[in-house]
């Protein structure tokens, strides 16, 4: 290396460097413990599972106009206050960023005696695969001396809880929980309830802040608003076995339902659309009765009927005749009083309840069921306008399965696994900036991603995880989504802060690239998509008998590229020349080793033996096919039946590469996926495009085309860093009337295509201090801020 170009590189280093330790002092250190203590109940290890209830009174003169905390637990808790329901958390983070929440409690207080009260609990060896732990603990912090009565400490009062315990199921998103009434403690939460029984807490940790010590939880401010909590009606009753139908009315609405003595009833509840939802139950009367409560995504068929990973067939999710339920449950036993209640501690996802009660000498009496939606608060702020039921459907099954795939992380899916994989978050993180605006979950995701990187360089697959898993791909869809937020958002600082550990994840691919920039022998799980075809396993692309894979080298040159562009945007020019020279190098390799020239098409490996749509579609979006030869190039792509074709997850990257290539007008010709979810009766997108056998009812890597209506159909776009460039360029196929918006950093963009007597008449509104550029059959017209009309 030349003595200068390593200079500069060294210099961009600690200009690096630097940044980040002025980044991350602003967000995170806090030099001083703080006043309050993590407390648990005495005579725990603090790892078993427990339910725990804490109390503690507080007297105030006056009700205060302010009365804001601090708090945070392990595994998770509610506050009350005054046996009001005021906050649940923390959000998910990791020991090294393990998050608070502040809450105003004042609305909830009142002059006089007032009880502060919380539920812990710690799910154990059974917590959910994304719940990190350290032990069983709370803290709770006043903001100002004034407030500092809430301070935990050991005059705060706490009890285990001996109703409650663990249901262990075969998936990893956490235990079910049986709740015996019988012994469950009831009113804790009431001013009047008896604690004197009750033991002092005892001290198990100082609160720390990031930056103050380097043991236990380093707590830091949760950057994320409060999850949403919606009152939600289950409006159908499907199906009644061991008693006569009962009134038509429930459960749509408040109904008494009687359920005989000495009984065994089944009763089978639809949402009729899948949610995620804190599930309530309230009942009377029923000594020692057992109800337990299952939940579904859908129902199955012949459960005989499995396919290769051991599936059930599902067949069409409205039909319940002849179907069998099987799904994560709850517990309950009654202990015959009046008016008890049963809420999931955790939320549920489901869209089929079924209710299996075995009565014993007293009847039973259901007083009420409902649920509580829950989920990230996003608001729904883009249009698009059409009259096209379909597509008005695709629209709103994509923002629902959005919806419940966002929580305080991004998920993969709500019901299985709750897991904040890259490959899934980097289209949802696109879901946000076009249909909400919000990109605080998106900030999030990418803060998570990038405190989980190893020493080695790469990040694992998915985090926040007690367990380890590297999905070595996924690392470099880490800089792809990275490259999303500079594109899309204003905000140079944040991604000047990612870009250290973006460079180390180049540095550890570096590690296995030859002398021709081909990666060879890459290490971990090397995911691509879930199809099957000639030499693809386990949801990888083939290798070569040297080790190597077009798609690898593929993902690797688009990873050089993003990295690249973003390096000189922000002024790394000598990290910009370096990823330059190997983004060519690998260029080249990949034209001289995959490219067939006979078939007109890249195979998956050296010897040209199989090919696939994943790595022609990858050629497109990393420029290796000359303008002139793309469309001969997307005509191979589309109809050449031999080739592997991408899932619903990877069309993102497919239907991205068509409209590059020039093919957007045909976007609606390339939904039947979609469709085909929408004839078998979902009502979110499924994992992957065997719907009669897929896993997952809701996985959000299918929801792209909530992003493609807008980008592609409408034609709206970034045309720079920042979206402070807008780029117009509509595809409206057959489509002759149609408008929208979506949310922009400066407000809203509004486009409008309307054909009349064989011209168009577009209208285009940009927000103020924003300009673009409109495309229309290739040619270019320039767009200000304010109103834009044409007539083509």
């Amino acid at each position: 290396m030349k003595p200068l170009y390593f200079l500069s590189v060294l210099f961009s280093l600690l200009t690096a460097a630097l940044s980040v330790q002025a980044q991350s002092g602003d967000h995170y250190y806090q030099p001083k413990p703080w006043a309050a203590k993590w407390i648990a109940p005495p005579g725990i290890t603090g790892t078993e599972y427990g339910v725990y209830h804490f109390r503690k009174p507080i007297e105030l003169k006056e009700k205060p106009a302010v009365y804001k905390v601090r708090i945070s637990a392990d595994n998770r808790y509610k506050l009350f206050v005054n046996s009001q329901l005021v906050s649940l958390g923390p959000a998910r983070g990791d020991l090294s960023h393990w998050n608070y929440e502040t809450v105003d409690l004042a609305p909830y207080l009142k002059a006089g005696k007032n009880i502060i009260a919380a539920l812990v609990w710690n799910d154990g060896q059974y917590r959910n695969e994304a719940q990190i732990t350290y032990r069983t603990g709370l803290i709770v912090q006043g903001n100002t001396a004034q407030q500092s009565a809430v301070n935990t400490d050991t005059s705060w009062k706490c009890i285990k809880d001996e109703g409650y315990r663990p249901i262990q199921y075969y998936f990893i998103a956490g235990p079910g929980q049986l709740a015996d009434m019988r012994q469950v403690i009831k009113g804790w939460k009431n001013q009047d309830f008896d604690d004197s029984a009750w033991p002092s807490a005892t001290v198990v940790s100082n609160g720390y802040p990031k930056g103050s010590s380097d043991a236990g939880w380093m707590l830091v401010p949760s950057p994320l608003p409060a999850m949403e909590r919606t009152y939600q009606r289950i409006p159908l009753l499907r199906k009644t076995v061991g008693m006569a139908a009962p009134s038509r009315e429930f459960p749509g609405t408040k109904k008494q339902i009687r359920i005989p003595a000495d009984t065994t009833v089944t009763l089978l509840l639809d949402q009729t659309y899948l949610t995620n939802a804190y599930f309530t139950l309230q009942f009377s009367e029923g000594e020692s009765a057992s109800i337990a409560i299952g939940y579904a995504e859908t129902l199955y068929e012949n459960p005989e009927d499995k396919d290769k990973d051991n599936h059930p067939r599902k067949g069409h999710r409205d039909e319940v005749e002849g179907k069998f339920f099987t799904g994560m449950a709850d517990s309950i036993l009654s202990d015959g009083s009046l008016r008890q209640t049963y809420t999931s501690m955790f939320w549920r996802t489901y869209r089929y309840i079924q209710l299996r009660i075995h009565t014993r000498s007293a009847p039973l009496i259901i007083d009420d069921v409902y649920g509580t939606f829950t989920g990230y608060p996003f608001k729904l702020n883009a249009r698009f306008n059409t009259r096209d039921t379909v597509i008005n459907k695709i629209l709103e099954r994509g923002w629902r399965t959005a919806r419940l795939d966002a929580m305080e992380t991004y998920m993969d899916c709500p019901y299985y696994e709750q897991l904040q994989y890259i490959g899934d978050t980097r289209i949802q993180a696109m879901i946000s900036y076009f249909n909400s605006g919000d990109d605080r979950l998106a900030r999030n995701a990418l803060n998570l991603i990038d405190h989980s990187r190893l020493p080695e360089g790469v990040t694992m697959s998915r985090w926040p995880s007690h367990g380890t898993q590297i999905i070595s791909t996924f690392s470099l869809w880490y800089i792809g989504m990275l490259h999303d937020y500079w594109m899309y958002r204003p905000d140079s600082a944040f991604v000047r802060d990612k870009l250290p550990g973006a460079r180390q994840v180049l540095a550890f691919f570096s590690h296995f690239q030859g002398a021709d920039g081909s990666l060879k022998n890459l290490p971990y799980w090397k995911f691509v998509d879930w199809v099957g075809g000639p030499g693809w396993e386990m949801g990888q692309a083939p290798s070569g008998s040297d080790g190597s894979a077009a798609m690898l080298d593929l993902q690797l040159l688009r990873a050089y590229q993003w990295a690249g562009g973003m390096e000189r945007g922000l002024g790394m020019t000598a990290f910009a020349d370096l990823y330059r020279s190997k983004a060519k190098q690998l260029e080249n390799t990949i034209r001289e080793k995959y490219w067939n020239a006979r078939r007109g098409l890249f195979a998956d490996t050296r010897e040209k033996n199989t090919y696939s749509q994943h790595v022609n579609a990858m050629a497109i979006l990393a420029n290796l096919i000359p303008g002139s030869d793309l469309p001969a190039f997307n005509k191979r792509l589309i109809t050449d039946t031999t080739l592997v074709q991408c899932s619903i997850y990877f069309k993102y990257y497919l239907n991205k590469a068509l409209v590059k290539g020039g093919l957007g007008d045909n976007y609606l010709q390339w939904l039947d996926i979609w469709r085909e979810n929408l004839k078998m009766g979902l009502t979110t997108w499924a994992e992957d495009s065997n719907l009669q056998y897929a896993r997952s009812d809701c996985h959000a890597w299918g929801a792209s085309p909530n992003i493609e209506f807008y980008r592609t159909v409408l034609g709206i776009d970034s045309d720079g860093p920042g979206f402070r460039k807008v780029k117009i360029e509509p595809h409206p196929g057959e489509l002759t009337n149609i408008s929208g918006e979506i949310p922009h950093p400066n407000g809203i963009i509004k486009v409008s295509y309307r054909q009349t007597n064989g011209k168009w008449q577009i209208q285009i509104r940009l927000p103020a201090a924003v300009a673009g550029r409109f495309i229309w059959k290739g040619k270019s017209f320039p767009l200000v801020a304010g109103s834009n009309q044409f007539v083509l």
